[in-house]
């Protein structure tokens, strides 16, 4: 330990030899042998008056020499601390030293996952549900909000074969988010739908229920699955969204972040994920959230198919014995089949020849459109009933097909989901702006009260109204036929209907209802 050298070491006052306290340098060698026995603390003293060329002795004798004695270079280097290096050092020739025993440290490398950037929310699916949130969101905080689509093949489309009716409400969605310019043009109005309960050979089948949009406004409208996604993908890219190509495999939520690992080793950590990724949902699993649900029996089988006739904007929906068969109209003189059939029966219609494919297709729809031929190829696609017993997990929201997979029984499936997007997008900003945490337990549990209760209501009314149609006993089919009469002839229930299915009701979330979040 040393003393300052522009300290008296000691003053006699009279013949009382009274000594004052020595002046030390380094507040560190004070707590050092403060912290010691007094022996030791005696011992250190006795050290440094050595070095300095001052006797000393524990009985308080001391002799002041002018000049500390210099240290060797070896002890020099293992023992003093250069305060020049850095800035604010009191001088560039002051030396200081360490501590006896002292090790010098070395500061351990930060983690690498603490240098990873952080974001607010991750969108692990780039359908349309998942372009729909990241656009949504992203519109309304503008470039403040970090936000990333993650897909292991952003761009993968079907080939124009899937269809979907967008309602009312999700298509105002789509058009606040600035994609409808893009799709309107390849979109086509449904103006009227006829329901039809009947069998394959019947003759002739009576019309039970027609739907007419009020003040010749559409019901829904008619679009390619892949039309909707490019022109989301499209509004997405306008707003700058990043987009990452890879698969998840990972995910570790905590309190504060949530962590993916993307199968590249690649890792990514955000505030929320958002589970867009489809019925197989591989977020769903990971959060090990359970889900409820069971094999309708029938599969369905997609084409689109030319017709000589125009359709008007017509749509069919024929409840036969083997499940439910609908004509949709699509741009042009072309409509999309979708078509129940039970697994087995199924299988065998998609392997016919396409003439004998034809002929099936025409007991079933007949030749009102004139001469009928396919404009695609016929895809069979099992069909199921599951959703999740929690839309939540910490740090994720599951939302579309990750949250429910319900019956295309009412053309709901992508409506549901993109009411599930305008729900969550609302709650999200409305605590962003807030200053609040996205990902929180208060904003899931918001998102979840808003949308359980209305997807496994409208879930099970899609699949009761399945199996009821389904069945062919006698007796049934002519209640279910009065029931069908009795709702056409009552308009206010036809209206309620009607806008149940549009999903625009004055409940409903900001972007359903054509307004600005």
């Amino acid at each position: 330990m040393a003393f300052r050298r522009d300290c008296p070491a000691t003053q006699r006052q009279g013949s009382a030899r009274k000594e004052t306290p020595r002046c030390f340098g380094d507040a560190a060698d004070i707590l050092a042998a403060a912290s010691r026995p007094l022996s030791r603390i005696v011992a250190l003293a006795e050290s440094a008056a050595t070095r300095a060329k001052r006797p000393f002795s524990a009985s308080g004798d001391a002799k002041p020499a002018n000049h500390p004695q210099p240290i060797d270079g070896a002890e020099k280097q293992a023992t003093e601390f250069d305060h020049s290096r850095f800035a604010g050092a009191p001088s560039a020739n002051r030396r200081w030293r360490l501590p006896r025993g002292a090790r010098r440290c070395k500061v351990a490398a930060m983690p690498a996952a603490a240098s990873l950037r952080i974001f607010d929310v991750v969108v692990a699916g780039a359908g349309p549900a998942g372009l729909a949130f990241a656009a949504a969101v992203k519109q309304a905080l503008g470039p403040g909000v970090a936000i990333a689509l993650v897909d292991a093949r952003p761009l993968a489309r079907d080939g124009r074969l899937r269809t979907v009716a967008l309602a009312e409400g999700p298509r105002r969605l789509i058009e606040q988010v600035g994609a409808w310019a893009a799709l309107g043009p390849l979109a086509q109005a449904i103006r009227r739908m006829a329901i039809y309960d009947g069998r394959t050979r019947d003759a002739v089948r009576v019309e039970q229920l027609r739907f007419g949009g009020a003040d010749d406004e559409p019901l829904a409208h008619m679009a390619f699955n892949d039309d909707v996604a490019a022109a989301l993908g499209g509004a997405a890219s306008a707003l700058g969204l990043e987009t990452i190509a890879g698969a998840v495999t990972g995910f570790a939520p905590g309190r504060d972040i949530a962590e993916l690992e993307l199968a590249d080793g690649r890792r990514l950590r955000t505030r929320l994920v958002v589970a867009a990724d489809g019925a197989r949902s591989r977020l769903r699993s990971l959060a090990e959230v359970p889900t409820v649900g069971w094999d309708t029996g029938q599969t369905g089988m997609v084409a689109t198919i030319a017709h000589e006739r125009d359709h008007e904007g017509l749509a069919e929906q024929h409840f036969l014995p083997g499940g439910p068969f609908a004509i949709l109209p699509m741009r042009g003189r072309f409509s999309s089949v979708v078509w129940n059939e039970r697994h087995a029966d199924a299988k065998a219609i998609a392997a016919l020849a396409p003439d004998d494919f034809l002929r099936e297709l025409e007991y079933r729809f007949t030749l009102k459109l004139g001469a009928l031929s396919l404009a695609s190829r016929v895809e069979a696609i099992p069909f199921s009933f599951r959703f999740a017993r929690r839309f939540v997990a910490n740090r994720l929201a599951l939302v579309a097909d990750a949250a429910h997979v319900v019956h295309p029984l009412a053309g709901q499936g992508l409506n549901l989901g993109l009411r599930d997007v305008a729900a969550l997008a609302e709650t999200v900003v409305e605590r962003m702006r807030l200053g609040l945490d996205p990902g929180d337990a208060t904003t899931l549990q918001t998102y979840q009260r808003a949308r359980r209760f209305d997807v496994v209501a409208s879930s099970l009314g899609m699949d009761a109204l399945n199996r009821l149609f389904a069945n062919d006993l006698a007796p049934l089919r002519a209640a279910r036929d009065f029931g069908l009469r009795v709702v056409d002839r009552l308009s206010p229930l036809k209206r309620l209907l009607a806008a149940e299915a549009a999903g625009d009701g004055v409940r409903a979330p900001r972007l359903l209802r054509g307004l600005t979040l």
